[in-house]
């Protein structure tokens, strides 16, 4: 089969740089049978995502065979080399970016340690998100640096979300619900002073709800709900002691529970007092 080579590249013509993220150039090419690079080093981060075909590359020393879906990360100052196959070469689109939260970013999906390279299911979004980078260099205007880093942090999180996906799965059979128990903390901790459903948090960290709040009673010997419950208490509690000119009913509703009768209730059979007798004897 015959591949005409292609290879098209925007550049970012902005003098002013972030330090966060900053995106350089982006692009796509549909390489040439054999079509190799290196060994090189650049000064920049370069991350390639295949479109199309197969091909290896080399980093440390170690080689990745990949194919379409497959994402390869270069570093600055590393040394790289990579080469299309002979007889599928590679379309792959990139990206080069620089910033001191590059690497935090990076990590979030999933490029950990020595790990450069993710293998997720080739899908429309991460496509379309290289392609949106590439876009705004493209068509320039005053905000294009802005808008590529932009969509460079969306598909940042589109990785991180594939990879935490990959991830969990294998977690959730390791390590007897720790993630679970981790992610359902958090979730409630954020958002304790908000009306919180179960189904719709089970639904957001992907779990069925019942298999979600039986691994979380066995770990903690509570359900979400009395979690919350207790959380919710735990924080009225502290307001309660520092911010003296709140109401109980304030306090009550800054921390989620609407109905101050139901919160004095809850208060005193956790603390065997009510909320105005525990403010009286920590304010004496």
């Amino acid at each position: 089969m015959k591949h005409s080579y292609t290879y098209t590249v925007a550049s970012n013509h902005s003098s002013e740089r972030f330090h966060g993220l900053n995106v350089l150039f982006a692009g796509e090419s549909q390489t040439k049978p054999g079509h190799k690079v290196g060994p090189k080093v650049y000064d920049y981060y370069l991350m390639h995502y295949i479109l199309s075909g197969s091909g290896t590359f080399t980093v440390d020393e170690t080689a990745y065979e990949l194919k379409a879906g497959d994402t390869f990360l270069i570093e600055p100052e590393q040394l790289i080399r990579y080469t299309s196959s002979d007889a599928e070469p590679w379309m792959y689109r990139w990206i080069a970016f620089e910033g001191n939260e590059a690497d935090k970013l990076l990590e979030s999906c999933g490029f950990r340690g020595s790990n450069r390279v993710l293998r997720q299911e080739a899908d429309r979004r991460t496509r379309v998100l290289y392609r949106h980078v590439y876009q705004s260099l493209r068509e320039g205007g005053a905000m294009a640096a802005v808008e590529a880093a932009g969509y460079l942090q969306l598909l940042f999180s589109a990785y991180g979300s594939k990879a935490a996906g990959l991830e969990g799965s294998v977690e959730r059979s390791e390590n007897g619900g720790e993630t679970l128990v981790r992610q359902v903390t958090h979730y409630l901790s954020a958002q304790f002073a908000m009306p919180v459903s179960i189904e719709q948090m089970a639904e957001t960290l992907g779990y069925n709800r019942a298999y979600l709040s039986r691994v979380f009673k066995r770990a903690t010997g509570m359900t979400p709900i009395t979690f919350l419950l207790r959380l919710r208490i735990d924080k009225a509690r502290l307001l309660l002691r520092e911010r003296p000119a709140l109401t109980v009913e304030q306090i009550a509703a800054s921390v989620g529970i609407p109905d101050a009768l139901y919160f004095s209730k809850q208060f005193k059979r956790i603390y065997e007092q009510s909320p105005s007798s525990y403010r009286r004897d920590v304010l004496q």
